[in-house]
């Protein structure tokens, strides 16, 4: 069974930078493709950036441009999101996905997401 929890979330002033977590537990994610989504107030989930456990192939969201870095340990079965230079517009619940199916947008296990709030 698929264990997600994430983990890293908080307040920060705009500019500022966070890293958060998503432990991993349950399965051998060797061949998993490990993801980060965002879902801010009145609005619909969003792919932010996603990461493929075998080779270490990342993807970005474009509105990224840059300032987010995604990586895995091997060691510890976590994925991190390092996010640089915080805008308000980041604010949003973030959560870990992962997911065997093809494509970055059709993932079928969740985190419990964690708060960022990115204050001007």
């Amino acid at each position: 069974q698929v264990q997600l929890v994430n983990s890293g979330g908080g307040l920060v002033q705009a500019g500022g930078s966070l890293r958060l977590s998503c432990a991993a537990s349950g399965v051998a994610f060797s061949n998993y493709k490990m993801g980060w989504f965002r879902q801010a107030p009145g609005k619909e989930r969003e792919f932010v950036s996603g990461i493929m456990w075998s080779n270490g192939v990342t993807r970005y969201a474009d509105f990224v441009e840059g300032r987010f870095t995604i990586s895995r340990d091997n060691a510890k079965n976590t994925v991190y999101l390092q996010m640089n230079n915080l805008k308000p517009e980041d604010t949003a619940v973030y959560y870990c996905a992962a997911t065997l199916r093809f494509g970055w947008d059709n993932f079928e296990y969740w985190g419990q997401g964690t708060q960022v709030t990115v204050s001007s």
